[in-house]
């Protein structure tokens, strides 16, 4: 993955050049004539404010001139950034789960077993969902081929792109949350496939749809089966 310049996106071989310690030059785009990358010498705290907003060109910043390979191990940090997504998707399936049960000491062992496989089935199932899904409509709205190079580097970028998940938050506005995530995910993917917001949007959507659509369905046939075997007890 070669730099950008985060103005209009064009390759660039190099960003700044450096004179001596602390002593630098930004390089400038040869297509657009602006300064490359201004973040070189900004605050991360700019940056930060930056991706909130959704701008292009803070993401361009983080996903071609930070996270580059050429400068950061990537095989590495997928594993990493996949680990942290799941956890934070675990997180938030907590939330859900508190806010929806009384989590006091006359919960019974049999239905937190059930709660916690709910869960897990939640966050390993859903994301499997979410991920296939999303990368079958990037094949078919983006037009590009399953199982190439890049498809490391676009889980990579959906996977960052929900760095919202790690704010604390309360369970009342989750679903808000959830929508800014998915925003992000839809500029993330714009900026690193350079393609139309409308096949972005399609992408994004559809995946997200697919996941809570399985995890809704799942979570009807635990709570079937935890029923009927309650039922059965109280029966026999």
């Amino acid at each position: 993955m070669a730099y950008r310049c985060v103005q209009c996106g064009f390759p660039i071989k190099t960003l700044y050049v450096q004179y001596s310690p602390g002593n630098i030059r930004l390089m400038k785009c040869e297509n657009c004539k602006a300064v490359a990358d201004e973040y070189i010498e900004c605050e991360v705290m700019i940056l930060l404010i930056d991706l909130i907003l959704h701008k292009p060109k803070a993401y361009r910043h983080l996903l071609y001139n930070v996270l580059n390979q050429e400068t950061v191990e990537t095989e590495g940090l997928f594993w990493k950034s996949t680990l942290s997504f799941l956890l934070l998707d675990a997180y938030r399936s907590l939330i859900l789960e508190s806010s929806r049960e009384d989590w006091g000491s006359s919960r019974s062992f049999t239905l937190l077993i059930l709660t916690c496989w709910k869960m897990l089935m939640d966050v390993f199932f859903g994301n499997l969902m979410f991920f296939s899904t999303f990368l079958i409509m990037v094949r078919i709205f983006l037009r590009t081929s399953l199982g190439n190079p890049r498809d490391k580097d676009i889980v990579l970028a959906i996977s960052i792109s929900s760095y919202v998940k790690v704010w604390e938050f309360p369970s009342l506005v989750i679903f808000i949350i959830d929508l800014f995530v998915l925003s992000s995910n839809i500029v993330a993917l714009k900026v690193f496939t350079e393609s139309t917001m409308s096949r972005c949007i399609a992408a994004c959507l559809s995946a997200h749809a697919v996941k809570l659509f399985a995890t809704q369905v799942l979570n009807f046939r635990l709570l079937g089966t935890w029923n009927n075997d309650g039922v059965q007890k109280i029966s026999s």
